[in-house]
């Protein structure tokens, strides 16, 4: 799944950590943009086009799931849960 993700993100893919601020300033993958899940709703405008594809890490994938399904709901097209910081390729 890692090379999938590298490949959405090689193409342009808006990177969202879903973690709070704190965990975001410890440490984070590069470029992305930290909207802690609980903003998720009240922050929608802040993720532009809805047709634009989202890639969603938390610490281990299960807040970034509930991210991923709010977003979807909220009528974003292309969201992806990448799961854990870990998980994102080359971290």
């Amino acid at each position: 799944m890692a090379d999938s993700i590298e490949a959405l993100i090689k193409a342009g893919a808006t990177v969202v950590d879903v973690r709070s601020a704190e965990e975001f300033s410890d440490e984070h993958y590069d470029g992305a943009l930290n909207i802690p899940v609980n903003e998720i709703q009240a922050r929608l405008a802040d993720l532009g086009d809805k047709q634009k594809t989202l890639v969603l890490y938390c610490a281990s994938g299960a807040r970034s799931a509930y991210a991923a399904r709010l977003l979807s709901m909220a009528g974003f097209k292309h969201v992806v849960n990448a799961g854990g910081l870990y998980d994102m390729p080359g971290f």
